[in-house]
């Protein structure tokens, strides 16, 4: 069985959640304490052995990205001048050589479309699927405990949560089957469905371990909930021929694509950060009593 050596990171979307700001920076590159969503993301795949990094991305996004995980020549100068330290330690973050590959997504037709964009790159092997607007935030990773399951059962694997009923209409909801606590065998699955209609509330979130095979059900253009080609549908069609399993990972979940879930992260990484941790808790407990 092929081991998942590649992630692929939809990041080609306007964040329009938080403008003005992605007027200028793209959402996946803006900041919980010192390091961007994406940077996050990508550490995140690396600790789970991926090896090659593919961003779905559009024209504007895919600059920054290049540039972010790259030192441009005269800024390395500049900071090399001011301690070569800081250097030494921009260049052990950065991925291999040859490693990053940036693929266009020119139009806005969903996460299936998107994923789809990366058929090429991905090629006829298990990969995984990592959006950077979910934060997760544990050891090991997120990624490493899926495609764990995935070298064990030789199939497709989601990341799961349950969600109150009344949020179902904004995820993909699994029909379970046998649940062990754990490890949920998947059933179906169904985009988006109203409270009323969801087969139960456990919920799929931004982390995929998918086998090859999805990009042919991608591939034929279905269009699903909100007219867009959704990942969801394109995996629904692989149940039942491949094993395919839900797992509640052992992980804090920053849901970073809201406003209100970006300034938790702020906050939930600042204190576990030993330089402001102090500083932050004193500001906290100052705020809230001025608050009662």
């Amino acid at each position: 069985m092929a081991h998942v050596k590649k992630a692929v990171f939809p990041v080609a979307g306007l964040g329009t959640r938080f403008l003005p700001a992605t007027k200028v920076v793209p959402k996946e590159l803006l900041p919980i304490v010192d390091r961007p969503l994406i940077d996050y993301a990508v550490n995140e795949a690396r600790a789970a052995g991926i090896e090659t990094f593919i961003f779905v991305t559009g024209e504007r996004n895919e600059r920054w990205l290049r540039s972010y995980f790259s030192l441009e020549p005269g800024f390395e100068a500049e900071l090399n001048k001011k301690d070569p330290k800081l250097v030494e330690a921009l260049r052990a973050r950065e991925p291999a050589p040859g490693s990053v590959h940036c693929v266009r997504q020119d139009a806005p037709l969903g996460l299936g479309h998107a994923v789809g964009c990366a058929r090429e790159l991905v090629g006829d092997e298990p990969f995984a699927v990592i959006l950077p607007d979910d934060l997760m935030e544990e050891e090991p990773s997120a990624i490493a405990q899926m495609v764990a399951l995935h070298e064990e059962t030789g199939g497709n694997v989601v990341a799961i949560e349950d969600v109150p009923r009344e949020m179902t209409r904004r995820y993909g909801v699994l029909d379970i089957g046998r649940d062990d606590g754990r490890k949920v065998e998947v059933k179906g699955l169904v985009e988006k469905p109203a409270p009323e209609d969801a087969p139960s509330t456990l919920t799929v979130i931004g982390r995929y371990v998918l086998l090859p095979e999805v990009f042919e059900h991608i591939a034929r253009g279905e269009r699903g909930a909100g007219g867009e080609i959704q990942l969801t549908d394109a995996m629904a069609k692989m149940i039942g021929r491949r094993p395919f399993h839900g797992l509640r990972c052992d992980a804090r979940r920053y849901d970073c694509g809201s406003q209100g879930g970006f300034v938790e992260a702020q906050v939930g990484f600042s204190l576990r950060n030993g330089q402001i941790r102090d500083r932050l808790v004193r500001y906290l407990r100052t705020e809230l009593g001025a608050w009662e």
